[in-house]
């Protein structure tokens, strides 16, 4: 039975996390939180399979997949205000608070804009252009809204038990700065990287 180099790429994928929340969910300080914070994760995984046969992320798109799931893990184990990489970060840069919660909302920027970017592309849905880098920054920021709404919920459903998952370190716009760092890492990737995604795109469709 032939199996292409996409599906290897995605078992490969799916090994380094499996790897990852099992050492996340063992070291998880609060396993409810833990799993409020990586469930992305595994939709994520089930999602690239499930259209493995009519689209395909490109290599550069898989990796970044690949270490926003890794960041992801990262928070839920320690909880993104508790993480000690964030309090390095924080020390290093003189900050009054752990950054790391930062990081994970400008990978939620900076990941799904490449994502989307190619999945729209290889739909057909949308020309490259000026306006395919619009409807992909109002996608990331909608994304990055429906995440605070989804926080937003869960405050309404624990209480107190929501701090750890909030992270917001008594920041009362914590909010806002989310959603602008998760635009300006949407900004950034399309910036940067999107010369280099279209000469990724045709060859990962072909397996």
């Amino acid at each position: 039975m032939h199996v292409s180099a996409y599906t290897r790429r995605l078992v490969w994928l799916g090994l380094v996390w499996l790897v990852g929340l099992g050492v996340s969910f063992a070291v998880a300080a609060d396993r409810a939180t833990w799993a409020l914070e990586v469930v992305p994760a595994p939709i994520v995984f089930a999602a690239l399979v499930a259209m493995r046969h009519r689209w395909r992320a490109s290599d550069l798109a898989l990796a970044l997949i690949g270490v926003h799931g890794l960041v992801l893990m990262t928070g839920g184990a320690y909880t993104y205000a508790k993480v000690p990489l964030g309090f390095a970060f924080r020390d290093w840069l003189h900050l009054a608070r752990n950054p790391f919660d930062r990081i994970g909302h400008f990978c939620q920027g900076f990941v799904p804009a490449i994502v989307l970017r190619e999945l729209v592309i290889g739909l057909g849905l949308i020309r490259r252009g000026t306006f395919l880098a619009l409807a992909v920054l109002a996608f990331c920021l909608a994304i990055s809204a429906a995440y605070e709404l989804i926080e937003f919920a869960a405050a309404q459903a624990l209480g107190q038990g929501a701090d750890a998952f909030l992270g917001t370190q008594g920041d009362p716009w914590d909010t806002q700065w989310d959603m602008l760092t998760c635009l300006v890492g949407a900004a950034i990737a399309l910036a940067t990287l999107s010369a280099l995604d279209d000469r990724l795109i045709a060859p990962a469709r072909d397996g």
